[in-house]
């Protein structure tokens, strides 16, 4: 029941708000959806830690400590968004940039857009994660080009021809996952697919097959990653859009696309009994976060510097989860949380930022802190959060990837070390005059509703200082599933 009311809910929403979405309470409704999805993963969050795991609508969805935490993370930043949306698409409509009829998509889409993401997670059908990616795809495609402008059209159009391809890989590489697993359970048909049955039998696999389809599998979901030299589809999707489909792409998106190379990944290694898919992963991560961090300096957009920044930081995860063993693994799962919940506070404060400026263009964004201090404040911290500084909970995070590359793979540390660097030096220099620069401008005199931004800060200094035991149970499980012992 539980897991029926959490894909039910957005899908429900979807139609909902296709019929609704531009009235003026599509806003609120898009909300209570949003807050009775999150309710239902808090139930199924629930019904997992007291059960263990869960098994249903004959073995086609698989709920473990891996997914869940990842669930219950995707349904709170997708309700946050839903709140931050609600007075952020007012404002775009009353200065013209979305009319009535783009807001009912808007809506719609979002709605559909968190249903596939959802899907996408509880499946334990393979075929079925690369319907859920596939669909996630089409409907970011249409909120990416919400605004109708050539540049908006020109990255929908990147978006959808780059992770079209990459999807496409995805599929051949899933076929080839059919074929290697056809001796032992082709009989089975579609059944065959299905992760728990792959995973009882992945050391009887045949090897030359599944690892030619882990590379693939790696190309078609590391485009969705955004791992180099995949990435270029983006930062044009992050800038073009509107500001909470950004916050939605970098802290949920991404996220699920990770996690499908992850499943994938505990197939392989299983079956090929080598450090391919280790050394693969950890070498796309490495080159995404090197040349993430020096494409920052050639940022003059607001939104595509943290578009940049989260290829960053999808290579460092990425890295961290090629190493595997027991610490590796807990700190990508938890640096996949601080990210999620720090880049979308980022985005809400960059979404107000811009609105009040009239511009995305670093050079026009002044004096935050004097015009509206909440904002100034809002992206200050978050920029501070997402560099690593402590006590934020990314802090603790990259402190335990970098420890256990000195340990396991020292080779890897100095590039590490010197890519941080150059990301911290390029993200400072161009968010500090921002804030603190020198304006003309008045002060704003109604301060935005930043309570979205506060929170997930909140919740990010909190993991910095304090993992709660449940949550840190939830992150020693899913990384002993991973391959952590």
């Amino acid at each position: 029941m539980e897991l029926l009311l959490l894909l039910a809910t957005p899908a429900v929403g979807a139609v909902l708000l296709g019929i609704w979405g531009a009235r003026r309470w599509a806003p609120e409704l898009n909300v209570v959806m949003s807050l009775a999805t999150f309710l239902a993963a808090c139930a199924l969050t629930a019904r997992v830690i007291g059960e263990g795991n869960l098994l249903v609508a004959h073995e086609q969805f698989f709920i473990d400590p891996f997914n869940v935490f990842l669930v219950t993370l995707t349904a709170f930043v997708g309700l946050t968004t839903s709140l931050f949306s609600r007075p952020y698409m007012r404002v775009e409509m009353n200065h013209g940039r979305v009319s009535a009829p783009r807001l009912r998509l808007y809506h719609s889409m979002y709605q559909l857009f968190m249903s596939t993401m959802l899907l996408a997670l509880t499946t334990n059908n393979m075929g079925l994660l690369w319907v859920a990616m596939e669909a996630a795809t089409l409907s970011t495609v249409l909120l990416v080009t919400l605004y109708r402008t050539a540049a908006s059209l020109e990255a929908g159009w990147k978006y959808f021809i780059l992770c079209g391809v990459g999807i496409a890989q995805a599929l051949f590489g899933t076929i080839l996952l059919y074929f290697a697993a056809e001796r032992f359970l082709g009989a089975e048909g579609v059944s065959a697919l299905l992760w728990t049955h792959l995973n009882g039998i992945k050391g009887h696999l045949e090897p030359v097959v599944l690892g030619l389809a882990f590379v693939f599998l790696l190309v078609g979901y590391g485009t969705k990653v955004g791992l180099a030299p995949l990435h270029n589809w983006l930062p044009d999707a992050h800038a073009e859009g509107p500001t909470p489909i950004s916050a939605v792409l970098s802290g949920l998106l991404l996220n699920v696309a990770i996690y499908a190379v992850v499943r994938c990944k505990v197939l392989v290694e299983g079956s090929l009994h080598s450090q391919l898919p280790a050394k693969m992963l950890m070498g796309f991560g490495l080159l995404s976060v090197v040349l993430a961090a020096f494409l920052l300096w050639r940022q003059r957009d607001v939104k595509r510097l943290f578009a940049y920044s989260s290829i960053e930081h999808m290579g460092i995860i990425t890295f961290a989860f090629g190493m595997g063993g027991a610490v590796a693994n807990f700190a990508a799962l938890l640096h996949m949380t601080v990210h999620s919940l720090t880049k979308s506070a980022i985005f809400f404060a960059v979404g107000h930022a811009t609105q009040k400026a009239g511009s995305q263009l670093i050079d026009n964004i002044r004096g935050l802190m004097t015009l509206s201090p909440t904002i100034g404040w809002g992206l200050m911290m978050g920029s501070l959060a997402i560099l690593g500084m402590p006590p934020f909970g990314v802090f603790a995070s990259e402190f335990l990837i970098l420890t256990t590359a000195m340990r396991e793979q020292p080779w890897a540390t100095p590039i590490l070390l010197a890519a941080l660097g150059v990301a911290f030096a390029a993200i400072f220099g161009r968010v500090q005059p921002m804030v603190f620069g020198e304006t003309r401008a008045g002060r704003l005199p109604h301060p935005p509703a930043l309570l979205p931004v506060f929170t997930h800060l909140a919740l990010v200094l909190i993991l910095g200082l304090y993992v709660p035991p449940y949550l840190a149970d939830w992150y020693r499980a899913a990384a002993r599933l991973i391959g952590g012992g």
